[in-house]
């Protein structure tokens, strides 16, 4: 049973509203495809996506707001086996990237893929320690969500996460040329190491608040680290030059006092990581403190 509780309270005094699971599997999948960017940050592409001759049907296929290829399993209430079966997949993923671009191109047209580490997101009504202790010790980026149904209130609680092991996609050329590689891009990691030292002290304050919260987790991606819960709540950039972390946060900016030179309005702009949100420039630690109500806003949103 899930430690999450719910409780009406009317005229003072509160009443425990009951959880419960859905009745069938295939419910709680269809309500979670039809509302997966929302729930979870991930832009839905197929369900029951046939695995041939590795036979089996993913539940559901998806591409995450970092660009990364998403795998979901779904079961109604407690059963290892969803970690298991979402754990035989990634090889049928690592087999077919162009099958899975071409999917991506169909549904939400040209996107950039990153394969280093695809992502597996298991739903279930429950799981135990020993699952949140096995996923450790598997090397694979996974998430376990429980989800719990409060009358007409669907809660969904991300009760363990690991990052995974980031390593170069596979399908790629055995070989690459040297000019091509000096021609690729810098990573936010070579910024973060090329800034000065008093950039590089600035990041780990912000580091610090920013897993100061809870279970946010933090995922360095190629040009940005993203901080998350279930969906991101923080990007971050480094632009040594200027001194500057430019941090995007998951926040509507209607609800915001945007400052000049401190705080904006991207949407629509196409930045990188959070897209559609409120950019924060932060060039100093007492930038840092004033950023400190809107980091933890985006935390909760998220």
């Amino acid at each position: 049973m899930s430690n999450l509780k719910a409780f009406r309270v009317s005229g003072g005094q509160a009443a425990e509203i009951p959880g419960s699971s859905v009745a069938l599997e295939r419910q709680l999948q269809t309500l979670i495809e039809a509302n997966m960017e929302a729930m979870l940050g991930i832009r839905f592409l197929a369900s029951e996506y046939a695995t041939g001759r590795h036979r089996g049907r993913i539940d559901s296929l998806g591409l995450d707001e970092n660009g990364t290829p998403a795998i979901l399993e779904y079961k109604r209430s407690r059963d290892q086996n969803v970690t298991n079966q979402a754990l035989s997949y990634p090889s049928w993923l690592h087999d077919h990237h162009h099958e899975f671009e071409s999917l991506v191109k169909e549904k939400l047209g040209p996107e950039a893929i990153d394969w280093r580490n695809p992502r597996l997101v298991c739903i279930a009504g429950h799981f135990t320690h020993h699952d949140s202790v096995a996923i450790e010790m598997i090397g694979r980026r996974i998430d376990l969500v429980s989800y719990r149904i409060f009358d007409d209130v669907l809660t969904l609680q991300l009760v363990a996460s690991v990052a995974g092991a980031t390593s170069p996609a596979r399908g790629m050329p055995p070989t690459t040329s040297r000019a091509s590689s000096t021609a690729s891009p810098k990573s936010v990691q070579q910024y973060l190491d090329e800034s000065p030292q008093d950039l590089q002290d600035l990041y780990a304050d912000l580091d610090t608040v920013l897993l100061s919260h809870g279970d946010v987790q933090k995922e360095g991606q190629l040009h940005y680290i993203a901080y998350r819960r279930i969906k991101n709540v923080a990007s971050v950039r480094v632009q040594p030059r200027s001194r500057t972390l430019v941090v995007n946060l998951k926040l509507d900016p209607d609800t915001v006092e945007l400052e000049e030179g401190f705080s904006r309005d991207v949407r629509g702009l196409g930045c990188l990581g959070i897209k559609d949100g409120v950019e924060v420039r932060i060039r100093s630690r007492e930038d840092l403190a004033r950023a400190g109500d809107l980091i933890r806003q985006s935390v909760e949103v998220g």
